[in-house]
């Protein structure tokens, strides 16, 4: 089984003392840092851009995992690039999806796509081998402190038979309610990368909290 890979979600953090909680999650042994771009259209809320992307970019040596839930995804493409190591997009936000994922690595980064809960995994399958990460959403996306939905298990299991399939090494991440009982879940189904949020952030010691998830 693949080392786990955590991810955590700034979405939950008091931005007013960001600096402080990436440095804690640095020294908690973190592997990147999961940005939620939101623009209110794509999904009902509106979080942050890349001003701020540019900013953790200068402070920290962690990757950036950046997730666009933005409608068209194609237009800001670039700009995200400059800062991100890790760029994906979701696959319901009406781009040229197969050229997305192309340009994405020929401006240097790793390329991900995104799925909701009501997307089919196999809808994603083709696209597979222009991919470095998949992200299998187990919740709906635009806010932070939702249920895990527990179907997400079967699509996680799916994606990673179907990567095997097809001689693929390709990261699985999931996002979504994300806890002590949930992570266990979604590694046993295939998925490698954990998003955390409030689990992190509401932790009077995100240090432990981060030792637990990776020991599972």
């Amino acid at each position: 089984m693949a080392m786990v890979k955590v991810s955590p979600s700034v979405l939950t953090a008091d931005f007013l003392t960001l600096s402080d909680s990436i440095k804690k999650l640095e020294d908690a042994g973190v592997d990147m840092l999961h940005l939620d771009v939101m623009d209110g259209i794509f999904v009902p809320n509106i979080s942050f851009g890349n001003p701020v992307i540019k900013s953790i970019k200068a402070h920290t040596s962690l990757p950036l995992d950046v997730h666009l839930m933005i409608d068209r995804p194609h237009r800001y493409i670039e700009e995200f690039a400059k800062y991100a190591d890790l760029l994906g997009f979701h696959y319901e936000a009406g781009s040229d999806n197969a050229e997305l994922l192309k340009k994405i690595r020929e401006l240097g980064c790793k390329s991900c796509i995104t799925i909701k809960p009501a997307t089919a995994a196999e809808e994603i399958f083709s696209l597979l081998p222009l991919c470095d990460m998949v992200l299998v959403m187990s919740v709906e996306p635009g806010f932070g402190g939702q249920k895990f939905m527990p179907q997400a298990l079967d699509k996680i299991a799916a994606i990673k038979a179907e990567c095997e399939r097809q001689g693929l090494k390709i990261d699985i991440e999931v996002d979504g309610g994300i806890n002590a009982e949930t992570a266990p879940l979604a590694i046993n189904a295939g998925a490698n990368v954990l998003v955390a949020g409030n689990f992190l952030f509401s932790a009077d010691d995100m240090g432990a909290k981060v030792k637990e998830i990776k020991s599972l």
